[in-house]
């Protein structure tokens, strides 16, 4: 199996990526398997037989095949639910592996000139953009990659099914693959990366896969901090690096030493919108604990350059500053040894002598950051300190990246003025880089709160003071009340005022902000923003509770109504002279891809979300406003989610202009930046697709086109609503086909399910919305007007229009690529089975004619791209053998899922436990162990592993589509 391994140029054999992915696949199921062997030859057994009837029904998508793989199915008693779950589960994890791996392998191939990948890197985007384009010259290149920015905003959405724990033994594994496949090893040493594998294996399989209890905001913060630890901060300086070697192949300097290409945000204890587990305490914890994270990062460095910056020629400048901290310490040298040890430096106890000026330097920065550290410990534990005050006012702290980047600008220079240009390029500017991107903060904080929560407490305010009711006045009076404030100089909040707890919450988080370093907090985002006032508004309640740095204000704009008034609301803010001054120059907005699509369908939606954004640049234009669209995408289609360089490629042109801001949720931060290839292919990805959109944006679409979308927008939304929000049967049939009531067994995130406790699809979260469709393999959010849609102009002679339009409309083709490849992971006949299983016989020829709609639009999508089949041409032919190896994996575990559904809907109907195992007692030790985790008390054993079977199926569905929510 091993005999590739570390063979050079193993991606131009003949199968290349291909032969690889089925040679990790097997190896990693191979080694699972053997390893369940040991355990339980009984439980291997039944899996090898589950696996091979699985693999013959998806080869022959036979009845009678089905019926025997759901047979022997049936027949498992609870043990055997839970571990044969777990199985399946756990290989399709590894299958994802071997598809990172095959991923990274193709990148590292493409940059040593093996293979040629689909996408463009930012080398091949300068070659293109110079050849391609005559008014684009090498300089412009330049200039416009000194003002691009990227901000990825890391969020909590809570899409990431596995568990932290499973996500570092599986990284563990990569690791060792990775080094199998790239580096020349002995015998001994393959021998021993194999059990190295083996045993990560081994431990992943005895891991409880089931979160037992929810994460806090606090959890998902650490979690999402690991990703800088491992990958990201480390890869950033080198990519950089990549581009200054590819802008000097093109005659230009590098990069300006305080520009950076990327910043990085995050949600995590930040978003409050509709989870009351974010509070104002948590959100100083998760600044303070983001603060930690960074002070500790460049601790490390800081004690690496100690030990490479031994050198003792320098200017005047440093010279200066090292004699300058020498005359600092006064301390007996025996003391301040003692002093540093107790610390725990690694090294430099002694005083160093001012004849070694960048360790001087060096060791005053160690200093300060130990102590910064020890202040933020202190704020810790000290929840009533001012985070602000204790760190600004402390000299010997650092409060802003700025303190921290001096000296090392100092040093930096006097390296060059040396003539030591290698060395200072090396580690130093790394180290620059580093606190230039993640400053002291590591990640910005955005705070997110929904509209109405504001409307509220101002609403308080002004019935407090005898105004009247600010939730009765219309958009004008609402805006000139708001305008006369913050013209105005009183204050507007009065000490004695009686609030909510909801309302307190709301100005406590406000207050709590003014507490905080401003570097740390990133953009208020306004959610189910409707108008100006909800802006103003939140400019308002910063000043009224003390914020002094205003932190900038982004609506979001969510709904299909929304996204339509979003032109006007705009207007109406920018045309504001006070305002236009305030802002200097600069607004964000932001759209939402998730809510948009729940509300109206998937191409409704897509096309509400171009519009707007050339509307929204259109008006930015008007005022000389530079506008960042913020892009909420999700990691499905039906979320807006889809492959990053043709995502960006296919905006409105003129929208991007060197700046966009995205999120980046759950699932989808490990698959772009759980490894190191992986990280730095994302980052070269938004690099080259930015470029390209700000330098070579796309043409306008044709007046006959935008008529077509117009008309298939209007058709699409208008099936979709018929069948989501008109039809009386929808809600029974969702609720019953679906386990989408059972999702928050998962414990997946912290936030709840629903905005509200009660109500209809509008209080339903996207994700669970698009989750559980996913689950079922029917991925109806996507598709459902869709067919309507296309037929209309099919029917009206416009086929070959259409065809125009997909071969020469990038966002029309992008669109449709991505509803192909939702049609090929989706089969129509697993969710017939959910169906017949688990909904009432009335509700069937509702699923029939789901299914009817599903097939008509699936045909002539088919008719519009041209192709005879799904996933047929050579650029998708690797995505259809990926999906192909899951196959056999998937589908055990859907058979699977509606029998714990069926079960646990009938427990919790009242009727009685299935007769076989009403007297189910586990006999297995482990198995007594494993369902003792369930802090469920006093649950029937049946019960405790039918759901912890459930739970662990959802988590392998989720695993094969690659998408939760």
């Amino acid at each position: 199996m091993s005999g590739n391994f570390g063979k050079s140029g193993l991606l131009k054999s003949s199968g290349g990526s291909s032969d690889l992915l089925k040679e990790d696949d097997s190896l990693l199921r191979d080694t699972f398997l053997s390893i369940i062997r040991h355990h339980n030859p009984k439980l291997a057994a039944k899996v090898d037989v589950v696996f091979a009837l699985s693999s013959a029904w998806v080869m022959t998508e036979s009845d009678s095949d089905f019926e025997m793989l759901e047979k022997r199915l049936s027949d498992l008693n609870p043990d055997e639910l839970i571990l044969v779950s777990s199985a399946f589960s756990q290989m399709l994890n590894l299958h994802n592996l071997s598809e990172d791996i095959s991923n990274a392998q193709s990148e590292r191939a493409a940059r040593m000139g093996e293979v040629e990948m689909s996408t463009r890197s930012t080398n091949r985007s300068f070659k293109k953009l110079i050849t391609e384009r005559d008014d684009v010259s090498p300089d412009d290149i330049y200039q416009a990659l000194c003002k691009q920015e990227v901000e990825l905003v890391f969020t909590a959405h809570p899409t990431q099914a596995l568990r932290g724990s499973l996500l570092k033994k599986y990284a563990k594994i990569r690791n060792e693959i990775d080094r199998l496949h790239n580096s020349r090893m002995s015998p001994y040493e393959k021998t021993e990366a194999l059990e190295a594998i083996r045993s990560h294996i081994m431990a992943a399989w005895r891991t409880d896969e089931i979160r037992r209890t929810k994460p806090s905001p606090q959890d998902e913060m650490r979690q999402g901090l690991s990703y800088f630890h491992e990958t990201i901060f480390t890869s950033l300086p080198v990519f950089q690096r990549r581009i200054d070697t590819a802008l000097k192949n093109i005659g230009q300097p590098m990069l300006p030493l305080e520009h950076n290409l990327f910043h990085f945000g995050s949600w995590m204890g930040g978003d409050r919108d509709g989870n009351p587990f974010v509070t104002p305490e948590t959100t100083r914890e998760v600044v303070i604990t983001a603060r930690l994270s960074a002070v500790n990062l460049y601790f490390q460095q800081t004690e690496l350059l100690m030990f490479d910056l031994s050198t003792w020629r320098c200017n005047a400048d440093l010279q200066a500053l090292a004699e300058q901290v020498t005359s600092k310490h006064t301390q007996d040298a025996h003391m301040l040894a003692e002093e540093r040890k107790r610390k725990n430096y690694a090294d430099f106890w002694n005083p160093i002598p001012v004849t070694e000026p960048f360790r001087v330097v060096l060791s005053d920065i160690r200093d300060r950051l130990y102590h910064t550290r020890e202040l933020l410990h202190h704020c810790l534990v000290h929840s009533s300190t001012n985070v602000k005050e204790v760190l600004e006012n402390d000299p010997g702290a650092y409060f802003v990246h700025d303190e921290l980047l001096a000296p090392l600008k100092v040093m930096y220079n006097s390296l060059q003025e040396t003539g030591d240009d290698s060395i200072a390029n090396g580690r130093l500017l790394d180290a620059m880089r580093q606190v230039q991107c993640f400053g002291l903060g590591m990640v910005k904080l955005d705070i997110r709160q929904e509209s109405t929560r504001h409307s509220d407490v101002i609403d308080t305010i002004t019935q407090y003071l005898g105004l009247g009711s600010y939730k009765e006045w219309d958009e004008e009076a609402r805006m000139k009340f708001l305008l006369g404030e913050l013209t105005g100089k009183r204050p507007l909040m009065p000490p004695t005022l009686q609030t909510s707890a909801e309302q307190a919450d709301v100005i406590n988080t406000f207050r709590t902000i003014a507490q905080l370093p401003p570097d740390s907090l990133g953009a208020y985002v306004i959610s189910m923003a409707r108008s100006a006032s909800d802006v103003l508004a939140v400019v308002l309640l910063q000043r009224e509770c003390g914020v002094t740095e205003t932190l900038r204000v982004a609506p979001l704009f969510e709904t299909l109504d929304d996204l339509h008034n979003s032109e006007a609301s705009m207007e109406s803010l920018l045309s504001n002279k006070w305002y236009c001054d305030q802002i200097g120059g600069r607004q964000e907005c932001m759209i939402g891809y998730s809510d948009s699509g729940k509300d109206a369908g998937r191409l409704a939606a897509a096309w509400g979300l171009y519009e707007v954004q050339e509307k929204l640049a259109a008006v930015a234009d008007k005022y000389d406003v530079k506008l960042t669209l913020f892009h909420g995408r999700g990691g499905t289609v039906g979320r807006g989610g889809g492959p990053t360089h043709l995502a960006i490629l296919s905006q409105p042109p003129g929208t991007i202009k060197g700046s966009l801001r995205v999120t980046i949720q759950g699932e989808v931060i490990e698959q772009q930046f759980g490894e190191k290839e992986l990280c730095f292919r994302t980052l070269d990805l938004y690099t080259s697709a930015v470029l390209e959109a700000s330098l070579n944006p796309t043409t306008s679409p044709k007046p006959e086109w935008r008529g077509a979308m117009d008309l298939m927008s209007k058709v699409s939304c208008d099936a979709y609503r018929d069948v989501v929000r008109k039809d009386p049967r929808f809600i029974d049939f969702f609720s019953q086909s679906t386990p989408v009531s059972e999702l928050g067994r998962m414990n997946i995130g912290s936030r709840p399910a629903k905005r509200k406790a009660a109500g209809s699809i509008d209080t339903l979260r996207a994700i669970p919305w698009i989750f559980a469709w996913t689950q079922t393999r029917f991925h109806l959010p996507v598709w459902l007007g869709v067919g309507e849609a296309f037929q209309a102009l099919v029917d009206d002679g416009k086929l070959e229009m259409l065809k125009e339009m997909y071969n020469s409309w990038p966002f029309f083709s992008v669109t449709l690529d991505m509803m192909e490849m939702v049609f090929a992971k989706a089969d129509p006949r697993v969710a017939q089975f959910y169906e017949v299983a688990l909904v009432d016989k009335s509700l069937w020829p509702f699923g029939d004619d789901l299914r009817k709609r599903f097939n008509q639009t699936k045909d002539v999508l088919l008719q519009v791209l041209g192709h005879k089949g799904l996933l047929q041409s050579s650029s998708t032919r690797f995505l259809q053998q990926k999906l192909q190896l899951r196959a056999p994996y998937v589908t055990p575990l859907n058979i699977l899922q509606v029998y714990c559904l069926k079960s646990i809907r009938a427990i919790e109907a009242g009727d009685k436990i299935d007769p076989r195992f009403e007297n189910y007692e586990p006999t297995d030790p482990e198995m007594k162990a494993l369902l003792a985790r369930d802090p469920g008390a006093h649950k029937h054993p049946y019960k405790s592993a039918v759901e912890d079977a459930l739970i662990i199926t959802m988590k392998g569905i989720s695993a094969a589509m690659q998408n939760t929510g």
